[in-house]
């Protein structure tokens, strides 16, 4: 895959001023009407889980193209700014304590678009599972902070969520599709945007197969054999392991939820999908039986970070990470057809498009 150009993305703090707001909404509701009506809802969702268009779209809004605040900002102006009854689409969940309410949001909304409730929970259990994988199954010290779900009235659906590693203030975007999502649990992401870390658990990733098979088994074999095989690698193999874990206390597995995994000795989970959808299924669990996999069953995981698109989110001296010049072309060429056909104030048609020539200039 070839690469030109670069993208600064510094982490910015603070709230974006109510009078851009107002205008970002006015402006995201005829972009998303037009959309919808020359395009299609499923296209839509497309275009939010291509990481290229939705950093497009935040700068056409008038927002930071170099702040990784567009992850929040632009999903809160969609939730403002889309209505159902017009365009058959919801954006549910949000930041902090507003992802807590995805569920209820979305047994709402899908009341609205009249699914059923077995379609209901399943969107449900996508939304769930969307965040257990990026905050569990993949581990690069990134918690998750915000997290959107967005659907249409025929129950297709896209997340975009986002995480941060607070000590060194990085963050990154996790973006998924319903319909390119064949496991949860087996390289299930459109896109991750972020930082490419050198080390990372990724039980998703497709040479991870092995590993989690051996954890299913583990866990449906004999509690006390797991205690056992950790305390052989904590007394006999600590020194090794933390040079196998590049010397990361981070991830030391010791902290095992043993009433989760009790629960899922006693459910006899099929397969790794069932166990890390079992509560109380932590970070830690996972890496101990990832650990155990490896270094008892020589089945591995993997440390390969996820991540497939490098925009940079540090500090105001951060370094250029490659973005795809063509991708960003096309989802800039796409915005701009658009925005000249929706139906917004001429004064504001011509700020987005100048903002959107700006974006794209050889400059940048």
């Amino acid at each position: 895959m070839s690469h030109t150009g670069s993208a600064y993305l510094p982490l910015h703090g603070g709230w974006a001023p109510k009078w851009l707001i107002k205008r970002m909404e006015a402006l995201a509701r005829s972009i998303v009407l037009i959309m919808v009506e020359e395009f299609g809802r499923n296209e839509f969702l497309r275009r939010l889980s291509d990481p290229y268009w939705f950093q497009a779209l935040g700068c056409t809004l008038g927002f930071d193209w170099h702040s990784s605040g567009v992850t929040t900002v632009v999903t809160g102006v969609l939730k403002s700014a889309v209505d159902p009854q017009e365009t058959g689409l919801a954006v549910c969940g949000g930041k902090g304590r507003r992802s807590r309410e995805t569920p209820a949001e979305i047994r709402a909304m899908g009341e609205k678009f009249g699914l059923s409730s077995s379609k209901i929970d399943q969107l449900i259990y996508a939304s769930r599972m969307g965040a257990k994988v990026d905050n569990t199954a993949i581990q690069a010290g990134y918690q998750l902070y915000h997290h959107a779900f967005i659907i249409s009235e025929d129950g297709r659906w896209c997340i975009v969520q986002q995480g941060m590693r607070p000590e060194n203030r990085l963050a990154r975007r996790y973006h998924w599709l319903s319909e390119s999502v064949v496991s949860f649990v087996v390289e299930p992401h459109k896109a991750v945007v972020g930082h490419r870390e050198n080390r990372a658990l990724n039980m998703t990733a497709k040479e991870a197969e092995e590993c989690r098979k051996t954890s299913v088994d583990i866990v449906n074999d004999d509690l006390m054999k797991i205690k056992t095989e950790l305390i052989t690698i904590k007394e006999t193999k600590q020194k090794s392991l933390l040079d196998y874990m590049d010397g990361r206390v981070l991830v030391m597995p010791w902290k095992i939820n043993w009433r989760a995994l009790e629960a899922a000795y006693n459910l006899r989970p099929r397969n790794y999908e069932e166990l890390l959808g079992i509560e109380g299924i932590g970070p830690a669990t996972v890496r101990g039986l990832a650990l155990i996999s490896d270094l008892i069953y020589g089945a591995p995981p993997s440390w390969k970070d996820p991540v497939r698109y490098s925009f940079a989110f540090g500090g105001k001296d951060g370094v250029p990470f490659p973005v795809q010049r063509k991708e960003m072309d096309e989802a800039i060429e796409f915005l701009r057809i658009a925005v000249e056909q929706a139906k917004i104030n001429e004064k504001e048609r011509l700020n987005a498009l100048r903002r959107l020539r700006a974006f794209s200039s050889p400059n940048r």
